[in-house]
């Protein structure tokens, strides 16, 4: 990870190894299918969270906000150990997602890990490219490729 680049795990209060996993992400991409446009990914100080920079154009409509990405750790408790995230965007919206790395594979579920809407793209064996889509309940959705700028 770029900002943390240690071997601690979550016991030692590290940021756990699924989030670690999304350092792949760090960068610039360019978006293109459904929605066109560029997202840049950064770790926020300390690795503890990563930060998603949005700028689309998805159905005509200007998509431009922050996702703060990391595992829920509430007061006085143990961090989650999900990786989930908050939309914030700059038409007042939040939305929620669950981060998912296994191997290649990305999911982004949107709400709830398992939930019907979701994105799952495969990353090539390089790294420069995700190609996968967005699912929506009912047969919505959209192709969506990611390449690294």
């Amino acid at each position: 990870m770029t900002a943390n680049n240690n071997n601690d795990d979550r016991t030692a209060g590290g940021p756990s190894e699924a989030l670690r996993a999304l350092d792949r992400l760090t960068g610039t991409w360019r978006i293109s299918g459904g929605a066109e446009g560029t997202v840049r990914y950064e770790w926020m100080p300390g690795g503890f969270f990563l930060l998603q920079h949005i700028d689309l154009v998805q159905d005509g409509e200007t998509v431009t906000g922050l996702e703060v990405i990391g595992c829920l750790k509430p007061f006085g408790e143990p961090p989650g150990t999900d990786v989930v995230s908050r939309f914030y965007g700059s038409d007042g919206s939040t939305l929620d997602y669950v981060y998912e790395l296994t191997g290649d594979t990305l999911t982004i579920w949107a709400g709830a890990k398992g939930s019907p809407a979701y994105y799952e793209g495969t990353f090539s064996p390089d790294g420069t490219t995700a190609t996968g889509a967005w699912v929506y309940p009912g047969g919505g959705g959209y192709a969506s490729t990611m390449t690294r700028v």
